[in-house]
């Protein structure tokens, strides 16, 4: 019979392959190697294929519509309820066929390589940001052995690290010490270095039409601008602004039954990384805004008194996220009349 779905669950060197039909029953189970994905692909008529939303998904996800069919990227959470008896690859790929055709699913969207390149270049970034953070405490724990202290702030550990490795300087400190502050300062420079060269390429990137017109909204920035531009893409794939606020974890978590709604503190899904640069940029945004007449810092001032100021944070980057999918879905510029 005509095969109409398939689930795939990936492997990092063997995937296994389940093809239903239109009734929702087996009609092939295979096991491939990498080699064999596309292969075997191409020579199914075009169909619907169901994938967890993991590692090397995007780029198999690209190649396989290159041939024709249709592919979705479901969350993992969302699978794991149709899995059926004892676990394995193949009922793993069972559960993904039957749950991609469900009417209610709930999909990742397929990243293009342009999007998975400003990714790549913020989590390059980000990781040489952490490590350069680590790095200066720890430096700071060792020299404290020694009773010396170094105040907080990294650009404090670039000021003294350079008077405490001074051969000439008569601080207490053993020559082999001092050589070894020399190379870890040294080390540091090399992270400021790495971390200004990613800082540049994303602001580089920040140059496109999509980019400048995101930096128009109070709050985002070069950096703000390419990383939620990575996630949203041109906004097709999101319903509407509250779809984008609830995939980066900026709308109230709910807990409710009986018929009694309960709101909790906001549900925290979705990628942390953004959802931090967009916190950042409306706490920003609230210390600048201070006593200006705008409907934007009136409606900042009113959600601050009765809700307080950490809600109307992340009440601000909500409406940030929104704004910025506004931008980016009708390819508009930010009109601060209407921002409130």
């Amino acid at each position: 019979m005509k095969i109409t779905t398939v689930g795939i669950d990936l492997a990092k060197n063997v995937s296994h392959v389940v093809a239903c039909n239109q009734a929702g029953k087996i009609v092939k189970k295979k096991m491939l190697s990498r080699k064999d994905i596309i292969s075997f692909f191409t020579q199914l008529p075009k169909c619907l294929v169901g994938m967890e939303a993991c590692a090397t998904a995007h780029y198999w996800a690209r190649e396989i519509e290159k041939l024709g069919h249709t592919v979705k990227q479901i969350p993992p959470q969302y699978v794991k309820a149709f899995v059926r008896g004892n676990k394995n690859d193949y009922n793993d790929a069972l559960a993904i066929a039957e749950a991609v055709v469900k009417p209610e699913m709930r999909f990742s969207r397929t990243k293009t390589q342009e999007q998975q390149d400003i990714q790549a270049l913020h989590t390059l970034r980000k990781k040489c940001e952490r490590d350069r953070t680590a790095n200066c405490n720890e430096i700071r724990s060792l020299l404290a052995e020694y009773g010396i202290t170094i105040s907080k702030g990294v650009n404090n550990v670039y000021k003294s690290l350079p008077v405490h490795f001074d051969r000439c300087a008569d601080n207490g400190l053993s020559g082999l010490f001092k050589e070894l502050l020399e190379h870890h300062y040294n080390k540091l420079e090399e992270l400021q270095k790495n971390l200004e060269f990613y800082t540049k390429k994303i602001k580089e990137l920040s140059k496109t039409k999509e980019c400048k017109k995101l930096q128009e909204v109070p709050g985002i920035g070069p950096i703000v601008a390419s990383a939620f531009y990575q996630h949203v893409g041109n906004g097709s794939e999101f319903k509407n602004g509250r779809c984008v606020s609830a995939s980066l974890g900026l709308v109230p978590k709910q807990h409710s039954s009986g018929g009694k709604d309960r709101l909790l503190g906001i549900s925290k899904r979705g990628d942390p990384y953004l959802r931090c640069l967009l916190i950042h940029g409306a706490r920003a945004v609230i210390r600048t805004s201070g006593d200006k007449d705008t409907p934007l810092a009136n409606w900042i001032r009113k959600i601050e008194t009765t809700r307080g100021k950490n809600k109307a944070v992340v009440a601000l980057a909500n409406k940030i996220a929104r704004i910025g999918w506004a931008i980016l879905k009708n390819d508009s510029h930010y009109q601060a009349e209407y921002a409130a």
